[in-house]
Order: C-alpha cells, then sequence, then structure tokens
C-alpha cells in the first residue's frame, strides 16, 4: 500500500498549481485497518500517520476502492452513493478530493 501513497504524493508535488490554494488534511481509513492521513497544505503533499492531527474529513474505504478512486476508475460521488466509501466530517471535501484528483495521472 505504500507505493500508492508515493504515487499519489509524487504527482502532486511535481505539479502542484492544483493544490496550491489547499490547507486540508484527508484520514483514509481502509478496510484492512491501514489508516494514513493526506495532507494537502498550500502546494505540498505528504503522507502522515493516523491521529496525527484532526482530518478535516475521513474516508473509510477498500484500498481497491482507494486504488480506483486515484486511478480514475471510481468517483467519489459514485462510490459514495454505491455504499463503498463511507464519510466522516463534510462530503464537501471529499468532493473537492475527487476534483483534485482529476487533475493528475497516477
Amino acid at each position: 500500500m505504500s507505493e500508492i501513497w508515493s504515487r499519489i504524493t509524487t504527482a502532486m508535488n511535481a505539479n502542484p498549481e492544483p493544490i496550491q490554494d489547499e490547507n486540508v488534511r484527508y484520514e483514509f481509513q481502509l478496510k484492512d485497518g491501514e489508516a494514513k492521513q493526506l495532507v494537502l497544505k498550500h502546494g505540498e503533499a505528504y503522507i502522515e500517520e493516523a491521529g496525527t492531527a484532526q482530518p478535516s474529513c475521513t474516508l473509510k474505504l477498500s484500498e481497491k476502492d482507494l486504488v480506483k478512486m486515484i486511478e480514475g476508475d471510481l468517483s467519489a460521488s459514485g462510490a459514495f452513493m454505491f455504499g463503498k466509501l463511507k464519510v466522516d466530517g463534510k462530503m464537501g471535501y471529499a468532493l473537492k478530493l475527487e476534483s483534485l484528483l482529476s487533475e493528475y495521472t497516477f
């Protein structure tokens, strides 16, 4: 799973323009028990362990569905509607993440 986190941060840091104005922390709680936070802060993306700080939004899904979301094969809104994604916090953050992910090729 560390490969997917690396793919995300590498792509975002190589092209920081879409995340330049962001200051948000997403927590991903995967069904296999892994939990990480994706921090987007003023053009920088990095991964921290879950629980490091209060997330703006928590997304609960399977590793398989996370990979599909990252690769553009599954939208956050579609995953939510079909019960593949649960969101704690403001749904707007999850939709914003969907928009941000569409700016990148992973």
